[in-house]
């Protein structure tokens, strides 16, 4: 009797250690940039991540698309461990894994037009002729808002156009997880509201699951199912987003929900009850974390 598939991701004791420099005698000093994390993303769902830069958040989320391969741990992807990076298993499977990145200029070809990036990683994947490519490329630019723009190069788009065109290239190969990395923070902030909507109804359109990634908790809360909290390479808190921000239970994510701006003082105050007991949610200005 075969067990039951998991439907998502199971990471297990997921570990990524870099060598910090070489040594005369014995082995080089290591530092770990993801330390010993377990987490889950269920179909359907979306696990943000919060935490400084530094903390080790874009690791795990190479590490949860397969872009890069643990030190040591496991991640399942659908009841399926990722193959070894560079294998035809391994191609087979990125096509239903997909990332938008930060800076979405760095990531397009700025001599090919948008419709023509678009259709490209969809024929990479898939045998279309030519026709059948190009509808499912329109109507996936069309879905994400840029139906009358797939002729225009990068260049002549503003940033959240051109960030929703990587939205259109990832999901027009119909993958079940999106691995969102920073995705929206070198956005204005009324663009970016336009992007995370768009995300939030593409996840209830396609059922798919989405990891966010972000320094933003603002952002994070309004976005995510549950919230995971990493410092120093460790996942130090996860659990229901509201819960998680409303009564935080480790001492680190307190004092990154204290640097949350207030809309009032009585807003303010009230945080401070319910996460600090009524003290001072305001650290030392040097235990502030440093948002990128």
């Amino acid at each position: 009797m075969t067990g039951t598939v998991h439907k998502g991701v199971v990471a297990t004791n997921l570990v990524q250690a870099y060598s910090s420099g070489r040594r005369l005698w014995g082995k080089a000093d290591q530092f770990r940039a993801v330390d010993r994390v377990n987490l889950t993303i269920a179909e359907g769902e979306t696990l943000g991540i919060v935490g400084e830069s530094g903390s080790g958040k874009s690791t795990l989320g190479r590490m949860i698309a397969g872009i890069e391969a643990p030190t040591s741990g496991t991640v399942s992807f659908w009841g399926e461990h990722y193959a070894r990076v560079g294998t035809p298993q391994w191609r087979r499977q990125r096509r239903h894994v997909q990332v938008v990145f930060q800076n979405p200029a760095a990531v397009v070809d700025p001599r090919w037009s948008i419709h023509a990036q678009v259709r490209e990683a969809l024929t990479t994947h898939e045998a279309l002729d030519l026709s059948e490519a190009d509808d499912r490329t329109q109507a996936m630019l069309a879905m994400v808002g840029l139906g009358s723009m797939g002729k225009r190069l990068p260049h002549q788009l503003s940033g959240g156009q051109l960030q929703r065109a990587v939205i259109a290239r990832a999901l027009v190969l119909n993958p079940r997880l999106v691995v969102c990395d920073e995705a929206v923070s070198a956005l204005d902030v009324s663009v970016q509201a336009q992007i995370i909507n768009l995300l939030l109804n593409l996840r209830q359109q396609f059922n798919l699951s989405l990891m966010f990634i972000s320094h933003d908790l603002s952002v994070v809360r309004h976005i995510s199912h549950r919230v995971g909290v990493m410092h120093a390479g460790e996942l130090l808190e996860i659990g229901d987003s509201s819960t998680l921000f409303d009564n935080p239970q480790h001492d680190y994510t307190r004092r990154l929900l204290a640097a949350i701006p207030a809309d009032s003082p009585r807003q303010r105050r009230q945080r401070d009850i319910n996460a600090f007991g009524g003290r001072s949610a305001v650290p030392a200005p040097r235990q502030l974390p440093v948002q990128s």
